[in-house]
């Protein structure tokens, strides 16, 4: 029986969780937050506190997967990933969390008091900071699983 390798197995689950916000953030983008001008002013209020809820349970565990293993790649340094590219993911990760805090959050709770069209266009125009943050991401973590399967990031 063959071991795991610890830190193979932090750059996958390190991937995985950035993949996946990858793909749901552009779906959020593309799809989401742009209907969220289609639902009727009599329920918007209703959804949008559904929406701050249910979003929530699906974003929270692998966002929070996503910045521990990101911030292990810094941390624990590893023969697998190279250090500058852990740096960078980390810092990208810094950009996504500070957008979510300073744009996002702020749009959320100004819907929650009903539909505003321009709290709504400032969510939809800012959350491209983290659709492109996280893609960048995803093409880190893609880069760093790839050399790290061959035994070393290093650069």
């Amino acid at each position: 029986m063959q071991m795991i390798d610890p830190d193979l197995a932090l750059v996958v689950l390190h991937a995985a969780a950035t993949w996946f916000m990858t793909g749901l953030i552009w779906f959020v983008q593309v799809v989401h937050y742009p209907l969220k001008a289609a639902v009727g002013r009599g329920t918007f209020t209703q959804y949008q506190a559904q929406h701050v809820q249910r979003t929530g349970w699906v974003v929270g565990p692998p966002m929070v997967v996503e910045a521990l293993t990101a911030a292990a790649l810094v941390l624990i340094p590893s023969a697998r990933v190279a250090e500058g590219a852990a740096l960078a993911g980390l810092s990208l990760l810094v950009l996504v969390w500070g957008a979510t805090a300073l744009f996002s959050v702020p749009a959320h709770g100004r819907l929650t008091g009903g539909f505003d069209p321009s709290a709504h266009r400032r969510l939809v125009r800012t959350n491209w900071i983290r659709t492109v943050g996280w893609s960048a991401r995803s093409g880190l973590a893609c880069w760093m699983l790839l050399f790290g399967l061959h035994g070393g990031g290093q650069m």
